[in-house]
């Protein structure tokens, strides 16, 4: 395929591709709601479940407002006086809660954000912002590992990054195999903590090691 006539590639910090069909309205989404709760065997006309639907489609519009925002934004904004420091920079003990994308169940845990600095760095609230857009999307917790990395990596352009993600997954812990106190711990090491094995270490020593096979 000639350079000019291929596709030009999506970045992976956007918003995800739009569907084919148009937004449902927020009647519509309120209608769908009732449907389920007739669906599930209760009465949606009674006291208790009058305002449910309402006040579930107000839930989703915070739970999934990472469809409205893009995490470049937040690391537009970079500060170079930073006195040549070129250290590592870890902000952990993000928590964060999502819903997995296969039974819209809650996903609850940590994230640890480590960057190796090239001459820039950015407020460190905002790497809590990159976190908190993606998680507030409909997610598989490797997906949402990978995004974050790479969003870093291709706007702040630092050395390396590394994201670790520890959480629990209640479409494992409230049915199905019902297995409560699980945890999954993923990883994504690129740059300097995928071919460095010593800046990875530290940066999981920093972190507190969640596991130890993530040191390969």
């Amino acid at each position: 395929m000639p350079e000019a006539s291929k596709p030009k590639a999506q970045s992976i910090c956007a918003v995800r591709t739009t569907p084919n069909e148009p937004r449902p309205s927020r009647e519509e989404a309120e209608r769908a709601i009732r449907t389920l709760l007739l669906w599930a065997g209760d009465n949606p006309d009674r006291e208790g479940l009058r305002d449910t639907p309402a006040r579930v489609v107000s839930a989703y519009e915070d739970w999934f407002s990472g469809y409205n925002q893009d995490p470049e934004e937040y690391l537009a904004r970079t500060f170079e006086e930073v006195q040549g420091y070129d250290d590592m920079v870890v902000l952990k003990d993000i928590r964060f809660e999502s819903h997995c994308e296969h039974h819209m169940a809650p996903i609850i845990g940590r994230v640890h954000v480590g960057y190796l600095p090239n001459n820039k760095i950015v407020g460190i609230s905002k790497l809590a912002r990159v976190v908190e857009v993606f998680a507030r999307r409909l997610q598989v917790q490797e997906t949402m590992n990978a995004q974050i990395a790479h969003c870093i990596q291709n706007v702040l352009e630092p050395k390396g990054v590394a994201v670790v993600i520890e959480a629990t997954h209640q479409c494992m812990t409230t049915r199905g195999v019902h297995k409560p106190g699980v945890s999954m711990v993923t990883s994504t090491m690129l740059g300097d903590f995928r071919t460095n094995p010593l800046t990875r270490r530290e940066f999981l020593s920093v972190i507190g090691n969640p596991s130890s096979t993530i040191e390969g």
